[in-house]
């Protein structure tokens, strides 16, 4: 199983105590050792880190442990290679443009057999089936709402729906975010927490390193943090429910909906009929 870890906050902030915790299982605590990559959005712009080698063994992942990059929306990812082949393109998060702005996907799963028709807007680069699950999820957003983004009901009614029907060939837990607004998919296993005030000690499980955020933070600070398996051992984490999405925006849920996986399409979906069995 891949790892993934997401922030959203209502300020800049910096995700170095987490990261300590989650570069670890990258060929440490954990086996994954197939690439990792890191995605800051800073304004409308956005850092992006990639390497397809361990976090553990990376000069690249050091730099971002101990250098304070300061973000309102991060999603990392640590691969467990499957489908496709260990490679920079196959590596997470991925990036695309929609609606004049970036979008970040990071996926933990597998699709079977999932290749409906891509119509060229939004294409791959490499072989994985999270980076053709994303382009496909990109597409049908344009499709669905022309080249003017839609309110924030209207894309999150969306994304639960091509959730649903992606989910229906396999395991999509997944993260994605346009910089304003973090989603976070739960098919199998996600958890998250809202650090505010009053704020306190946290200690990483994967390490053995605390930290006091009364000494690093304002009392109107609010941050939230989802990862695959919580990362600290001293936190009240929040399973997320399996099958469904959540979005979260300033450090706090905004939406939060069941996700119907499987047996009808949306009208207007391009999923074949015999994929949508």
């Amino acid at each position: 199983m891949c790892q993934l870890l997401g922030m959203n906050s209502n300020t800049p902030t910096d995700i170095c105590f987490s990261f300590t915790g989650f570069q670890a299982r990258g060929g440490l605590t954990d086996h994954h050792q197939d690439g990792w990559g890191i995605a800051f959005f800073e304004e409308r712009g956005v850092r992006l880190f990639l390497e397809a080698q361990a976090t553990v063994n990376s000069p690249v992942a050091e730099l971002v442990r101990n250098y304070p990059i300061h973000s309102l929306n991060v999603i990392s990812h640590i691969r467990k290679a499957t489908l496709g082949r260990i490679a920079l393109e196959n590596t997470h998060p991925f990036q695309r443009e929609l609606w004049g702005r970036y979008w970040i996907f990071a996926h933990n799963g597998n699709l079977r057999d999932f290749k409906p028709p891509l119509d060229g807007s939004f294409t791959p680069v490499g072989d994985t089936d999270s980076e053709f699950a994303f382009c496909w999820l990109l597409q049908q957003l344009r499709n669905r709402f022309g080249r003017e983004a839609p309110g924030d009901q209207a894309l999150f009614d969306a994304l639960r729906t091509l959730a649903g029907e992606i989910g229906a060939f396999g395991e999509f837990n997944f993260l994605l975010c346009d910089g304003m607004t973090l989603y976070a998919h739960c098919a199998s296993r996600l958890a998250y927490l809202i650090r505010m005030t009053p704020f306190g000690h946290a200690h990483l499980s994967d390490q053995d390193l605390t930290v006091d955020f009364r000494e690093h933070t304002h009392p109107n600070d609010r941050v939230a943090v989802i990862a695959t398996v919580p990362l600290t051992d001293n936190e009240a984490w929040i399973a997320l429910p399996r099958g469904t999405l959540h979005a979260f925006r300033d450090g706090a849920p905004m939406h939060y909906a069941e996700v119907e996986t499987g047996a009808e399409c949306e009208p207007g979906s391009s999923l074949d009929e015999k994929q949508c069995e």
